[in-house]
Order: C-alpha cells, then structure tokens, then sequence
C-alpha cells in the first residue's frame, strides 16, 4: 500500500508539473508542499461518493489555500474523474479548470483563494452535517445545541480543511479556530501545510509547528503533529489518530496492524474536539531547484526546466488509478425533520398560514423590531433557517427567535468574518441562513460577502442602526455605505423598507429568493405606512401622489405644479412624505415614491416619472455614492430624462439628535422643501 501511495504522490507532482507549464501560470510549488499529506487523506481516509455529489454521509474537502488547485484538480485526475487533456486546458477560457476553485468545477464545496476563509466555512459546513444527521432537542441555555444530542454515538461525516500557513496570520482564520473549539466540533479536521515561506518572505512563524501547536491548542483543539509531512507513514499515523467512531472500518492499509498494536483503535472514543493536523513540509518538493527557496511562489516552469524536472522526478505509471472510498450507508439520513415542526427541513412555499402581524396606524415602531417580528413569526414555518447573530440579539430583536427556536439560532458573538464565513458553509449543505448585525460593521466582512456571492449562495443579510438617523452613537455605528456594498455584488437583491408592515412583507419574499439577499432596517420609530393586506414585490415601488389625487383638489395640486418627484427609501420616505405636505399648503405638489426595492429597482415608474417631471431628487440616508441616488441614475441612464439631483450624507456625521443629524446632512423633511423649491423657481 505504501508503494502505492508513493506511485500516486509521484503522479500527482507530474501533473502539477505539467499543468502549471502548459498554462504558463498557477501556483506549483505551493501544491507541491501538501501533496503526500492529499494523498494519504484522499485515497486512504476521506469517505466521498464521486458519483454522488449530495450523498448526505459524503465527508466534505474544502481547499482554504485556494491557489493549490493544481493539486486540488489532480487528485480528481489521479481518481479517474478528470484526463490528463482536461488538466492541460488549466486556466484556459473554455475550461472549468480555473486559476482558483469556483462552482463550476462541481467538486468544488464554495470559492476560495481569498485566504483566511476556507476554515469558516468548514465550520458552517460541520455544523451543518451535525444538524443535518443528529437529532434535534430542546436546548435553552448558551452551551452548544449539539452537545445535549448524545453525539458520542452518532457517526457524522468530516469536514477537511487543507490550510496554508501564510494565511495564518488573518484573523478571520482565529475567529473560526476559537469558534470551533468552543462549539467542540469533532467532525471538523483542519490540515496546516506549514512550508515555511508565503509569497514574498517566510512566515512569521517560519517552520516552527511547535508553535502553531501550543495557539492552536489554548483554543480547545486536538493537535497531531507530523515532523515530516512527506513521510507517508508518518501521515497516516496522524490521520489513524482521528478516533471519531465509524460504523465500518476504514480502507486497509499496510500500517493498520501496527495501528491495532498501538492500542490507536479506530472506534476509540474520545473529548470532542476539533483536530488540527500540522505537518512540517517542504516547499516546491519534489524539484530541487525550488525545494525551500524563496522567490518562486506562482512561477510554472518553463519548457526547458520542466523537462529537467520530469527527468528528476523519475518514472511516472500514468495508467495508476487511486480509490476514493464511499461513505458508509445510513438509509435513515436524508428527512432532516427539526422537531417541533410538522414539515420536513425543506422550504415552505406558502406562508399565507403563518400568523398574521399586528401593528396599528397610531403606534410607530422600528423596522428592527418588525424583522425581529418576522423571524420569529416564520420561524417554525422555515425550519431550515438558520439566524446567524453578532451579540446582538437583545438590539436587533432575534432574542425573540432565539427564545422560540433555540436549534435554528447560532450565537457567532463579535466576529463578523467567521459569521459570513459560517453562514456560507451553511448554505452550502442546504440551509438558509439569515446573518444579522449592525449595518456598519458588514463592511469588516465584505471579502467574505463578496466571495459567498461568486459562489452563488443563498445568504439573506439584516443590515441595521443604518444612517445617521441612529444618532447619538456618532459616525462609526452609522451605516453609511451598506447599500453600495451590496448593489456591487452579481446578482444581489437590496430591500429598504420604511415601515414595519414593508419590513415582515418584504422578508417573507426574501425568503423565496436565491443569491446574496440584503435588507436594511433603522433604530428609529417610524409611523406605519401600509395596510397589512398589501402587496410588496420585489422590484417594485410605491407611489404617493399630492393629497392623493383628490378629485376635489386645486387641478393643478393634481397635474403637480413643478413636476417634481421624489425618490426615497426606509427613513427619509417619511421625510419626503412630510415634505410634500408642507409644499402642498404652498400650493406645490410633488409625487413621493417609497423605492424600498433598490436592486432590482422599479425602473418602469421611474421611467413614468421621468417623462412626467421637470426634476427627480432622490433622498437617502446613505452617502451620495453607490446607493439610492445612483441606483436612480442607472435607472435612468439609456433614457432622455429631466435633471437629477442627489439629497445625501456629504458630510462627516456626529453624535446628535437624529433630526439634528437628517438636516444637519440636508435630508430632512425641512431641506428638501427647500430644494424643491429652489428648483421650481428657476
């Protein structure tokens, strides 16, 4: 068996090789550090049905330092799932062989290469697979859910995380390391390939594994350490130390009699713990002139240095196939039923059943606290929700949630990355995860935002205390850029709501939606808008004319003297709405439209108003880039439309009262009178 595994190490370096020269690109000596340490795990201990992408036992292999693909898709090659001509259309237009691992390439569990990431997601994805196949129970203390769940004698597949040690030094990797320590994630196996040098210098830590050891331990964690991570039998003594119970033995091996003799069964129980396996290696082993070097990261050989370093790597059985062990079959996985609920873990079309919302004209109330209602109210309706929060539950409302489906509720405490990172892991096996912070600190986790989008998961994002209209906190609680976040991604939805009965609507038809999914909620009060029996469809818009287009009013209140609109959303609807009250007793009448719906935008109104208007002025608690006033501007854009003018936040904040703030900022009710009328009278 030894023999074996050495043949497929040697092929897997041909292909590196091969495949880096061809495309004239990637990063070769970075693969080359870890491919023993891939071998032993693919072909001798991960369990993964390759003609079964969603076999719920599969294990889970997810490559944190991302630019290793060359050995990511060789191991496939190696298993007989890619050719050899595939391997050499690497980076080309027309493959889906891409420089970093994207969705296309279908082993792929989520795109990585932005380093730092990988491990979060792999805690979202252990999470998961515990969710998905241990029972759920009543749980209404803070301690991890799974833990009342008797998991000592439940066999749940693994979750491989290949690391690089240049990416330790992101604190997004720490978030996620004491994440899973303090949720005892034993199916969680992370493999630090510690080679020494990043892209331009050693590492901080240089080679020293004994001090990856003693961090990685404080944080809850089982070490294994191998000294030489190019010693087959030295990896497969680590990887035999991972003694989670399997219902069937592993695949046989020629060191499973000294495994035995080591007393090192493989249905030893034990603490549950993550694992961390730390192996010392070499990088670009394997082709001396890179061994250790410094100044070849992304560097493929040229022709003439390949040829020396086939000659050096010696002969290569191409024909070798390697064996992916399947996993074990549970025939009673795959329900996934959440007790409490009478539906399976599965979406629920229709939420006309759920209970009905309860909010009055004459009592304002926070969109915060009506999302807050809306989780809470769906929550047994969607048992595959999952709400993800930043210690801030007792703010944003989601104690109530919390309190109500203590098994659809994860606490990530102040770390903002590891939350996106695990909600994205989360996605991935299947469940809906809604993450909700503050919306000024969604900016700390952009990166990973931005990275679940080019995976094309489903993430639904609760942006809060957004604007100045929060207030006394000062400019760094205010979210003031979240909308330009979220419009820049592909195929996102952004939904701004201005009361609460927008805010419930709107999140059951978030709900339905697919890809990155964001609504931004205020602190502040604000009186109720709309009728409970209202439609809100996403892309749409709401429109109110001047003192409602009474057939008893002056004709031209009707025709709208001036031809302006206004354009808001959340907040400063109410603003405009305040406006245009105060412009009709001057005999001027505006049409307010409430575009709560920011991507996609209600471009067929706009259009209407644009040919109706002698000016548009858009008004939004945002700064002037990339949010409502821009969206408008698209909008607009392949059409002739009249002037438009942006009321935005253009200067620097402060602590003050939030009317203060709003004409402080020239977007209260007050202001905008004021623009309004500097317009007309031109």
């Amino acid at each position: 068996m030894e023999e074996q595994l050495a043949s497929l190490a040697k092929l897997l370096r041909y292909y590196i090789l091969t495949m880096t020269t061809a495309a004239g690109s990637g990063h070769p000596t970075s693969s080359l550090s870890a491919v023993e340490l891939m071998t032993v795990l693919f072909f001798n201990y991960f369990r993964f049905d390759l003609d079964n992408l969603e076999n719920p036992n599969n294990d889970r292999l997810i490559f944190s330092k991302g630019h290793a693909t060359p050995l990511f898709y060789s191991l496939y090659a190696v298993a007989g799932k890619i050719t050899e001509q595939e391997l050499l259309r690497y980076r080309k237009f027309d493959s889906n062989l891409q420089g970093h691992p994207m969705p296309d390439f279908p082993y792929t569990e989520v795109p990585t290469g932005s380093l730092g990431q990988g491990l979060s997601v792999g805690v979202g994805e252990a999470l998961a697979l515990r969710f998905h196949n241990s029972p759920l129970s009543a749980n209404t203390d803070s301690s991890p859910s799974y833990l009342k769940r008797g998991l000592g004698s439940v066999t749940i597949p693994n979750v491989f995380v290949l690391l690089g040690d240049g990416e330790m030094t992101e604190g997004s990797v720490w978030e996620a390391i004491q994440y899973a320590g303090f949720q005892k994630l034993d199916n969680l196996v992370a493999l630090l390939d510690v080679n020494r040098l990043g892209q331009s210098d050693e590492t901080m830590v240089g080679s020293d594994i004994e001090k990856y050891r003693k961090r990685v331990e404080s944080f809850g964690w089982q070490v294994i350490i191998i000294t030489d991570g190019h010693n087959l039998e030295l990896i497969d003594e680590a990887f035999a130390k991972l003694s989670k119970p399997h219902p069937s033995p592993l695949p046989e091996t020629r060191f499973a009699a000294r495994r035995a003799s080591s007393g090192q069964a493989l249905t030893k129980e034990r603490e549950l713990k993550p694992t961390m396996i730390i192996a010392k290696t070499i990088k670009g082993k394997g082709f001396s002139e890179w061994e250790d070097k410094n100044g070849f990261h992304s560097k493929p050989l040229p022709q003439e240095k390949l040829e020396l370093a086939l000659k050096e790597l010696g002969l290569v059985d191409k024909s070798i196939r390697g064996t992916v062990q399947k996993p074990p079959s549970h025939p009673d996985r795959g329900d996934n039923r959440v007790e409490g609920s009478n539906s399976p873990a599965a979406d629920v079309q229709d939420s006309s059943t759920a209970l009905g919302m309860t909010y009055t004209i004459a009592q304002p109330v926070p969109t915060k606290k009506a999302f807050g209602n809306a989780i809470e109210r769906l929550g047994k309706f969607y048992p595959k929700m999952m709400v993800l929060d930043g210690d801030i539950k007792n703010s944003l409302h989601t104690d109530q949630f919390a309190k109500s489906y203590p098994n659809q509720f994860l606490q990530m405490y102040i770390a903002e990355q590891n939350m996106v990172g695990v909600a994205s892991g989360l996605a991935q096996r299947g469940f809906k995860p809604v993450v909700t912070t503050f919306a000024c600190f969604m900016t700390r986790a952009h990166d990973q935002i931005r990275m679940a989008a080019l995976g094309g998961l489903t993430i639904i994002f609760n942006g809060s205390y957004a604007g100045v209209s929060l207030g006394k906190d000062g400019p760094s609680q205010m979210g003031l850029d979240d909308l330009g976040l979220f419009r820049s991604l592909l195929n996102s939805t952004v939904l701004y709501p201005a009361d609460g009965v927008a805010t419930e609507k709107l999140f059951e038809k978030m709900l339905g939606l697919t890809g990155i999914v964001y609504l931004r909620t205020t602190r502040e009060p604000t009186p109720i808008l709309y009728s409970e029996t209202g439609e809100f469809a996403v892309g749409g818009s709401k429109v109110f004319d001047s003192i409602h287009n009474s057939p008893n009013s002056p004709s031209y209140l009707k025709r709208g003297l001036g031809g302006v609109t206004l354009v808001a959303a959340g907040i400063t609807v109410h603003e405009a709405l305040k406006a245009q009250k105060e412009l009709e007793k001057l005999g001027i009448g505006v049409t307010v439209i409430d575009c709560y719906s920011i991507k996609p935008i209600d471009t067929q109104t706009l259009q209407k108003a644009a040919a109706e208007s002698q000016a548009i002025i858009t008004v939004e608690d945002h700064y002037a880039q990339g949010g409502l006033g821009d969206a408008v501007l698209e909008a607009l854009a392949e059409i002739a439309h009249p002037p438009i003018y942006k009321l935005a936040v253009t200067k620097l904040p402060r602590s003050g009262r939030p009317e203060e703030l709003l004409d402080y900022e020239g977007i209260s009710a007050t202001k905008i009178v004021e623009k309004v009328k500097s317009i007309i009278s031109r």
